[in-house]
């Protein structure tokens, strides 16, 4: 029997008065009162938009492939789909140029508050100089632009597989949501970068013994590449019901399984070793290959000193640097190593006794 769905949490929609001051607050500078004749249309289409709950207004049908090919797909889900594939195509063919996503994980740049850049991206500019000249390609993924750049977000997850792993889509489909505002979302591009890679090499701060905010955002919405649904229309959308009754059969497909992986995490004071380690279980989780012990990674960068001369103490920290190149040689090496099939994953046949 598929279990009920249950119902009564979220609050009623804005009232009229309402939604009209929560959309006001982003134009809150007076320079904005010269167009507010024009604001005021705006804002009554946003509000039909509201009540009528337009997540997508633009779709496209599903076609071929799909399991209701007549069914209405969002047109920016059906793009960052057919980009996934065609990324997923090159990646396996071995024609292609390696290619290695270094992802900078610090909130901080200098084109925000801090007015500095930040030591991670220092690092991870180390590592993209080494990989350039050994002729792999790099792409470089900098989370600090959720803190710099102009309405760039990665929105939260939703929590869609805590209610049947069906209902959560890969990639995911719950954004853009523009009856809610919740757009520029920049996760389709992420996507791309992780399934287009061979090898991922995360460098990350630590902030309170955790992984940054943009950092675990991104983590949190890579959920959908672990078990997640390829075709919304099996689920007609977000029908719960249905996605309850199809897990009952469900393979938990592992869309990044294969490729390599490096850790680079450091500190001041405390905890890298345990955001280290749970960035390992995560990775490993998903099917991802660690490339060694020594491209897994924790180091404490001015330990207990003064945070205005920590960029100075990794200047004289040169055995650290040599250590995170070390990093990227190791993942380098095993990216290789896997796609001539010399490294081969040891449990890549073996049936799991104990799934989801």
């Amino acid at each position: 029997m598929t279990s009920t769905v249950r119902k009564g949490q979220a609050p009623a929609k804005l009232d009229r008065d309402e939604f009209r001051l929560v959309f006001s607050r982003n134009f809150h500078d007076p320079a904005y009162e010269a167009v507010g004749q024009q604001l005021a249309a705006v804002e009554e289409v946003a509000w039909q938009a509201y009540v009528d709950s337009r997540k997508s207004p633009l779709t496209v049908k599903a076609g071929p492939g799909f399991a209701d090919p007549d069914y209405d797909l969002s047109v920016e889900w059906k793009e960052a789909h057919d980009r996934l594939v065609a990324a997923e195509d090159r990646q396996k063919d071995p024609a292609t140029r390696s290619r290695i996503l270094l992802i900078n994980a610090s909130a901080r740049n200098d084109g925000s508050c801090p007015g500095e850049v930040s030591k991670t991206w220092r690092l991870s500019k180390m590592c993209e100089d080494l990989l350039s000249a050994e002729g792999i390609d790099v792409d470089m993924l900098d989370l600090s632009r959720l803190t710099s750049d102009y309405d760039r977000h990665i929105h939260p997850c939703k929590g869609c597989v805590s209610t049947a792993m069906p209902l959560c889509h890969w990639p995911c489909s719950c954004y853009p949501n523009n009856s809610l505002h919740q757009v520029n979302d920049w996760m389709n591009e992420i996507y791309e970068k992780w399934v287009s890679a061979h090898g991922i090499i995360i460098m990350t701060p630590t902030y309170w013994y955790q992984a940054p905010a943009v950092l675990k955002s991104m983590i949190d919405r890579l959920v959908c590449a672990d078990g997640g649904n390829p075709d919304p229309s099996s689920t007609h959308g977000k029908k719960a019901e249905e996605a309850k009754a199809l897990e009952q059969d469900w393979d938990y497909p592992k869309h990044l399984a294969g490729r390599v992986y490096g850790l680079v995490v450091h500190g001041d004071v405390a905890g890298i070793e345990g955001l280290r380690r749970s960035l390992s279980d995560w990775l490993d989780w998903m099917g991802l290959i660690d490339a060694g012990r020594a491209a897994l990674l924790d180091r404490y960068v001015g330990y207990y000193e003064s945070y205005e001369g920590s960029h100075d103490t990794l200047d004289a920290d040169t055995a650290f640097q040599e250590e995170v190149r070390n990093v990227a040689r190791c993942v380098a090496a095993a990216v290789a190593d896997v796609r001539s099939g010399k490294l081969l994953q040891a449990d890549r046949k073996l049936t799991n006794p104990r799934p989801k």
